[in-house]
């Protein structure tokens, strides 16, 4: 026969406290002694608590989910953000509901009306279409990742600061001429700053130097096409020359090593390669791939800390909004391999 479950009621028998004691253990285990606790978890233990999600929900509300919104799981660098992002329900307990966008603002707007009609408790937006302004005004803790984020808490890389190792990494192997490609970045979004440290660093060391700025693909058959004629075109213009490649993450750099390998067996002499955000294709590639490092893991971590804070905030009697966003930069790392010797 099927066991009935076991209720507050049981539980409040078993150890002699009150029902109201029982719930507080759930609610507010710290407004009990340690001792007190120990006891009412072992009871649960022995008992063989299982505890009714859907009841605490209806109960105070609280659902223990996040939003997250994704431009893509194409790029590496999003699929690790994500795995790490789902990888803190260990420390934190919090469930993730995620949705990949797609670069359409009213498509968005639906995923957070959906997200909303949950009852998240916070989001962690990584998509760029939707303005921080917009965010703001959802009554809903918030976090962004690499992205405009004037109105709400944000975590980002110094791109800045990376770019300028990138750049200054390539140099230091001799490379003639200096090439930055990249998408055509808006100067809100944090990546614009690899522009400007690329470009910045070119012009103080007096170097030749290209920005290949350019509409990306979103699938590995767009980007190999785009970057083929790239190559091409540097091969053309720059034939005697060594030609320093910063490409903007590392599954474009992936890419163009790839397009390389296939044409000459290995990497040229005359084409040295840096990627950014040090995602696992940089190491496992045929040739490993310089890189920065973003630090996804510590900006996940940063992220969930000051995510958790606010929607702890809000759990209070009295809670206090934030008088303006917080924004955490995390420094990068240079790691160079094999495509800068």
């Amino acid at each position: 026969m099927r066991k009935s479950n076991v209720t507050f009621a049981d539980i409040a028998k078993y150890t002699g406290f009150s029902k109201t004691t029982i719930s507080r253990y759930f609610n507010n285990p710290d407004s009990l002694t340690l001792k007190n606790q120990k006891k009412i978890a072992d009871a649960l233990y022995k008992l063989d608590y299982k505890e009714n999600k859907v009841a605490r929900i209806l109960a105070n509300g609280k659902t223990e989910f996040v939003g997250v919104i994704v431009p893509n799981l194409y790029l590496h660098y999003f699929s690790e953000m994500l795995s790490q992002i789902l990888s803190t329900y260990e420390e934190y307990g919090y469930k993730f509901i995620i949705f990949v966008g797609d670069k359409n603002m009213e498509v968005e707007r639906k995923y957070i009306s959906e997200l909303l009609a949950y009852n998240i408790e916070g989001m962690i937006i990584l998509s760029h279409t939707i303005p921080s302004e917009e965010l703001a005004s959802y009554d809903v803790p918030i976090i962004t990742i690499e992205r405009e984020d004037k109105y709400v808490c944000s975590v980002n890389t110094d791109n800045y600061m990376g770019s300028v190792k990138a750049t200054e990494l390539l140099i230091s192997n001799g490379c003639e001429v200096l090439i930055h490609v990249n998408s055509k970045v808006d100067e809100s979004k944090p990546a614009y700053d690899r522009i400007k440290g690329f470009r910045e660093t070119c012009a103080k060391a007096n170097i030749p130097y290209e920005l290949e700025l350019t509409k990306m693909g979103n699938t590995h058959a767009e980007n190999s096409k785009i970057i083929n004629k790239i190559v091409d075109r540097l091969e053309e213009k720059y034939p005697s020359k060594k030609k320093g490649i910063f490409l903007a993450n590392d599954t474009y750099a992936n890419i163009m090593l790839n397009i390389l390998v296939r044409r000459y067996g290995t990497l040229p002499e005359d084409f040295r390669i840096i990627g950014f955000d040090n995602s696992p294709v940089s190491a496992e590639a045929v040739i490993p791939i310089s890189t920065v490092d973003q630090c996804i893991d510590k900006m996940v971590a940063e992220a969930m800390k000051l995510l958790v804070m606010q929607m702890d905030e809000r759990k209070k009697r009295q809670p206090k909004p934030l008088k303006e966003p917080i924004h955490k930069i995390v420094a990068p790392i240079l790691i160079p391999r094999d495509t800068t010797k």
